[in-house]
This record gives structure tokens, sequence and C-alpha cells, in this order.
């Protein structure tokens, strides 16, 4: 009886331990060609130096007003992580990088903020899940090699029609900047959002599973 409940209680651990992304950071990059299994969660600082992050919403600095990630972390599977640092190389190589506003998102998180504005038209519901809680999309601006973001005509989260990739109404540069971004995501496996510059999609990965799989963070 003794060995029975010692045994359910290392499987107890083990599930739940399961359902926890590690957070702690490789202090040597690891190299992503030699991850095999390309819907396996990862997080994208432990194979990048060459990234901006900027989690909004591991603040009170975005839309919903309100701090509703635990840290700032990238989680994205695996295939995500592939076609993402291919297209920061692009950039690197002209001057720039990638900035990342928001990665994975457990589903959890989606109903949290769901909860706090429960409207379609700013954040997806829970019900169906959106591509970020499937790994496979990401929210992400340019920087030059100063470190300055490139001007996309709006905020990162602004839900006017400026913010589509539509809308004409600016300067040459602004157009041309998102022009940049968007014509070598799409380049690179991605696919753009219309209403919002700074959303892109992995091809294909609306088909994935929505994950509720958390990170731990560090202390």
């Amino acid at each position: 009886m003794k060995k029975a409940l010692l045994f359910c209680l290392f499987v107890l651990l083990i599930s739940c331990k399961s359902t926890y992304l590690d957070a702690k950071k490789s202090l040597i990059l690891l190299d992503i060609s030699k991850e095999k299994d390309d819907y396996a969660f990862v997080n994208l600082k432990n194979y990048s130096n060459d990234f901006v992050f900027d989690m909004k919403y591991a603040t009170a600095d975005n839309f919903l007003k309100e701090k509703v990630y635990p840290c700032e972390e990238c989680f994205l599977r695996v295939k995500t992580i592939k076609s993402l640092l291919e297209a920061n190389k692009e950039f690197l190589a002209k001057g720039y990088r990638i900035k990342l506003y928001d990665c994975y998102r457990p589903k959890s998180i989606q109903k949290k903020m769901w909860k706090i504005v429960p409207d379609a038209n700013f954040v997806a519901n829970p019900k169906k899940g959106s591509i970020h809680n499937k790994g496979g999309a990401v929210d992400i601006s340019l920087v030059d090699s100063l470190g300055i973001e490139l001007d996309m005509g709006t905020k990162f989260d602004f839900f006017g029609e400026e913010a589509s990739h539509n809308y004409l109404k600016f300067s040459e540069q602004i157009l041309n900047n998102r022009k940049f971004l968007k014509e070598i995501m799409l380049q690179h496996n991605f696919k753009s959002f219309d209403s919002e510059w700074w959303h892109y999609n992995l091809n294909n990965s609306s088909v994935d599973e929505v994950s509720n799989l958390k990170w731990r963070c560090e202390n």
C-alpha cells in the first residue's frame, strides 16, 4: 500500500510538472536546428540574443490596462521559432532587428483577457482560441541599429482603422516601414493579419491545437 501511494504521488508530480514550460535561460545559446519536434514549445531567448523583447502583457502598458502575464517570456513552437530566426537574420543583414510584443499565450490567460474585455473585436473568444494560444503567432515591430523603433503609424494594440495594412493615409516613410516588415515576414513562412500591422501568423498554424501550457518564472 505504501509503495502504491508513493508511486501515485510520483505520477502526480510528473503530470503537474508537464503542464509548465521552463523559463530558465540557457547560459549557452542552443541550436534550433537540433530540435526535432517542431510542435514542442521552447523559449526563444534560449536560441538567440538578436531580438528585442517588450512583452506588453507582462506589464500594464497594454489596451487591457492590466498585467496578465506572470513574467516576460517568449515561448513559441519550434517550427515558429525556426522561421522567425530566419526572418530576423535577414532583418539583421539590413541593419534592423525584430522587437517582440507578444508570443505564445496560454488559454487560461486568453480567458482572463476575455473576462476583462469580452469583445471579439479586441480579444479572441477563448472558446475558439487564437493563434497565440497555438504558439504560431507573434506581435512584432522593428528597431534600427540604435535600438530606435521604426514608425509604424500607430502604437501596438491600437484598434482603429489606422492599424490596418490597408490604411494608406500615412507618410511614405511609415508605409515603407510597414511594407518592409511585411515583405520579409511573408518571405519566411508567415502571413499578415489585415487589421493589425504588428500581427503575424506562421503559415498553416491555425490547424494546431490550442494549448494551456504555462511557463515558470525565474526567481
